[in-house]
């Protein structure tokens, strides 16, 4: 994974479409918070997703850049990608809801690297709360760069 508009790819809708109302509803939700220097829906690198780039404020310098991608589709399932690029490596970190033949349904893909398999897990139900859950872990992440 490389740094900017570049985003890994997140199709795991097992054919379902993508919920771009769903995705409205999470982009107007995190558009007031100030964790976020910019929130894009659809954008042109990335039109089946919600690009959520973190303020750097909230990260040392070695943090190049910060983003959340969200894909969510019409049948719940979903992918949610934190991405960090650092000057020499990057973190990446997946919450997914999808079929697959390596996880149960709900999985993660636990960082540095985000691997295959990954390990498996329980996601809420409701979208509100796996979006809190995801961003609680991110919080307790970049907590993490300032305390030692």
């Amino acid at each position: 994974m490389s740094s900017g508009d570049e985003t890994p790819d997140l199709d795991v809708g097992d054919g379902a479409p993508v919920d771009f109302e769903r995705l409205s509803l999470i982009a107007e939700r995190l558009g007031n918070d100030t964790r976020f220097l910019r929130i894009k829906e659809s954008p042109p690198t990335a039109p089946d997703r919600l690009v959520c780039v973190f303020d750097p404020a909230l990260y040392p310098a070695s943090v190049e850049e910060a983003r959340l991608d969200v894909v969510w589709f019409e049948n719940e399932t979903f992918s949610i990608h934190y991405h960090e690029s650092h000057a020499e490596s990057e973190f990446d970190y997946r919450w997914d809801r999808h079929p697959s033949t390596h996880n149960a349904l709900d999985h993660i893909h636990p960082g540095p690297d985000a691997p295959t398999p990954g390990e498996d897990a329980h996601h809420p139900t409701d979208w509100r709360d796996v979006l809190s859950t995801v961003l609680n872990e991110i919080e307790d992440r970049q907590c993490g760069f300032w305390t030692d």
